[in-house]
């Protein structure tokens, strides 16, 4: 499965930015991570392939929401009341069948990052 993050851009505190993935095929779960320039990388949010299941990262608790319409094989994650501090490479990643989690190493498949920049 090959992923294709996009919908990143600059935007100013306080904006809102909608990321989509589009995936090449089936997934499960799908996931947001982020990485900034010298930190790991951190997950922000995942969704269960049903939509049943959400999990969110503390720091983006309450301020992004993760969606994905599994006909057009793509997902989505608004955010809003950005900060200067959610400055990051955003990635996509899915799993395989059954698997859920906040863990980079349960991701079996990755896109290839857009770039959000938050200006204060």
């Amino acid at each position: 499965v090959q992923l294709q993050a996009s919908g990143g851009g600059l935007v100013q505190t306080g904006g809102s930015l909608r990321l989509s993935c589009a995936a090449s095929g089936r997934t499960y779960a799908m996931g947001w991570f982020r990485q900034a320039p010298g930190k790991e990388r951190e997950f922000v949010a995942t969704i269960s392939r049903s939509g049943s299941t959400t999990y969110y990262g503390d720091s983006v608790k309450g301020r992004v929401t993760i969606s994905r319409d599994n006909a057009k094989n793509a997902g989505y994650l608004q955010m809003n009341s950005l900060k200067p501090e959610d400055t990051a490479v955003y990635y996509c990643a899915a799993t395989v069948m059954g698997v859920i989690g906040t863990s980079e190493y349960q991701y079996k498949y990755w896109g290839q990052g857009t770039q959000v920049t938050v200006s204060s």
